[in-house]
């Protein structure tokens, strides 16, 4: 029978790496859970929000339309008011567009140009959008508005996240 003896270096070496690797698995655990779990958590961008307009309501010509949720960062919550500009388009689909314009990030209107009647205009820089929410070139928006994804439910509308515009035409 032999016995396999363990010398005090070998000990040493194996009680210190084992103590270091749990230290180092202390201080790494955190830190790829960080990484990991927006990966595993429920995508938000699902989610639809109301609003308080009724579909039935909506015409070819787009119309303010405000909605409000409820979002949260780390530790606080907090109320956010969105709006979009939403009409119903020649198939009676409804389009709904962001007002945040892509040039600067202002907020877009519709006829907010007396000299450029049914377009979006920005009031920052001069910038224009057809009414499907196409940037007109020679104007400072390198890129159509942003779509807001849309569903009915009862009968009033809700928004998605916007998401950038692919449908114009």
């Amino acid at each position: 029978m032999s016995k396999h003896r363990v010398s005090r270096r070998q000990f040493l070496n194996y009680t210190l790496t084992g103590v270091g690797g749990f230290m180092a698995a202390g201080m790494l655990m955190p830190m790829v859970r960080f990484a990991i779990d927006p990966v595993l958590e429920a995508e938000a961008g699902g989610e639809y929000h109301a609003s308080k307009q009724k579909v039935s309501d909506l015409t070819n010509e787009p119309k303010r339309v405000d909605f409000k949720f409820k979002q949260k960062d780390a530790w606080y919550e907090s109320d956010v008011t969105q709006m979009a500009w939403v009409y119903k388009d020649k198939e009676g689909k409804v389009v709904a567009l962001s007002p945040i314009c892509k040039h600067l990030g202002c907020t877009v209107s519709w006829k907010g140009n007396p000299d450029y009647p049914n377009q979006f205009a920005c009031p920052c820089h001069g910038g224009r959008y057809e009414k499907n929410g196409k940037n007109i070139p020679g104007t400072p928006p390198t890129a159509p508005l942003d779509v807001y994804p849309t569903k009915v439910k009862d009968g009033f509308l809700y928004f998605g996240k916007p998401k950038p515009n692919n449908i114009v035409k």
